[in-house]
């Protein structure tokens, strides 16, 4: 019947993956046929799981609204509920300026919103999941918000003060992931650095991935979002001596100059940045060290972002992304600061970084020609099998293709030997 059947939409990052799996489960325990991301229009009910960070991914989230109250309309749905993060901060105006919407949530409502369809919560599936990635990588959400107080950031105002999973109930939710066929476990928090912190008055980091390396059917476990200061330094020589722990280290530092971290209020200075990320080169040599920069805040001069430039151009981050500032409501940049750098100027500035990393990454994937590397193969599209290395982490960094010609399966690994290279591809054959 189409009013068993719930649609859940999801947007953002990998975080809301992992509640939008973890509701999914709850409602297939309660009797629901669930559907994920489906464009079909036999559920009765939809749920969109939002995202409200930045102003692209409030459009995406507002549009996607709007969408699916189109089909509403139209008697195509029956119910339509709104949760996540834009839900959470935006709730009384969205209920004003989109009513059709069934009932609003926010990101801590999971047992409300079952009430309403009608299911009781079972704290007994706290660990279980109905995967949405293609099942041989999942994420491990080890944390929920977060106690930085970053000037330009509404995730603690969204999210709330981080709250750390206790050590045991992750290490039990890696192993039902593994038993399900998960190889590459993925960790994601908003600050993986800060893990323990809250829970144990101590950095349980390093435990954690100690305790999930006895799990032998997991093959790569990576590290996503690591703040900078107070990076965890015993994982440098786990990372290192653990071949089963990806070379990748994904580490944002925002910007370079101490003027500019002294007004986005990040607690680290140029010194502390460049001393770890030397400390990781130095001590781990080959790692893919990522890091994410935001171009235009309020106050970045010409000066600071040359000076930033300049940075990347000397250190040649692995892989990198950078962000045009957006100016969140209630955020200390938006009280504190005018947003005054043009936003063409923060186009250019972000153009500038990108055609430089470029150009840096063109340069990296061209020495590993003739390279033979690990790739586990995510898909397959027209003519090529698409895989990623241990460098490489699903969605936002660069893939290599293979041709189709080969006997290949999704979800395994293959020793693939690199035969050209473009900015941000790779390109092999197996051997």
């Amino acid at each position: 019947m189409k009013k068993k059947k719930i649609n859940v939409i999801t947007l953002g990052c990998s975080k809301n993956t992992v509640d939008s799996e973890k509701l999914l489960k709850q409602l297939q325990s309660g009797g629901y046929e669930i559907k994920h991301d489906s464009e079909e229009s036999d559920a009765g009910t939809v749920i969109i799981n939002t995202c409200g960070f930045i102003n692209d991914a409030k459009e995406e989230s507002i549009d996607t609204i709007l969408r699916y109250v189109r089909k509403k309309e139209k008697g195509l749905i029956d119910n339509l509920y709104v949760i996540g993060c834009l839900s959470e901060r935006y709730k009384e105006e969205l209920k004003m300026q989109i009513p059709e919407v069934t009932r609003y949530f926010g990101v801590h409502d999971t047992p409300m919103i079952l009430r309403e369809l009608g299911i009781d919560y079972r704290n007994d599936l706290s660990a279980m999941r109905i995967l949405t990635s293609p099942g041989h990588y999942a994420y491990l959400k080890i944390s929920e918000g977060c106690d930085r107080h970053c000037a330009f950031c509404a995730i603690p105002l969204i999210r709330g003060r981080c709250i750390s999973r206790p050590l045991e109930e992750l290490i039990a939710e890696a192993e039902i992931l593994a038993d399900s066929g998960v190889k590459e476990l993925i960790l994601v928090a908003q600050d993986l650095s800060y893990y323990g912190l809250d829970l144990y008055k101590k950095q349980r980091l390093p435990d954690l991935v100690s305790g999930l390396l006895i799990i032998e059917k997991l093959e790569w476990i990576r590290l996503h979002y690591l703040y900078p200061s107070g990076f965890p330094e015993e994982l440098i020589p786990l990372i290192r001596d653990n071949k089963r722990i990806c070379n990748y280290i994904d580490i944002p530092v925002q910007h370079i100059t101490d003027r500019m971290l002294g007004i986005m209020r990040r607690s680290h200075d140029r010194r502390e940045t460049e001393s770890i990320l030397n400390k990781i080169r130095t001590e781990i040599p080959g790692a893919a060290i990522r890091t994410t920069l935001i171009a235009g805040h309020p106050g970045e001069t010409e000066k600071d972002f040359l000076e930033l430039k300049k940075f990347v151009e000397d250190f040649r981050f692995d892989r990198l992304g950078v962000f045009a500032y957006s100016h969140e409501e209630d955020t200390y940049s938006y009280e504190h600061y005018n947003d005054e750098v043009p936003e063409d100027v923060k186009e250019l500035r972000v153009s500038q970084i990108m055609e430089l990393q470029q150009s840096i990454s063109a340069g990296l994937n061209e020495r590993l020609m003739g390279q033979v590397i690990k790739v586990i193969i995510d898909r397959r599209e027209g003519d090529h099998y698409i895989g990623r290395t241990e460098y490489d982490s699903p969605e936002i960094d660069q893939e290599v293709l293979i041709p189709a010609e080969y006997n290949i399966s999704p979800g395994n690994f293959y020793n693939v030997m690199i035969t050209n290279s473009a900015e941000f591809d790779l390109f092999g054959k197996l051997i």
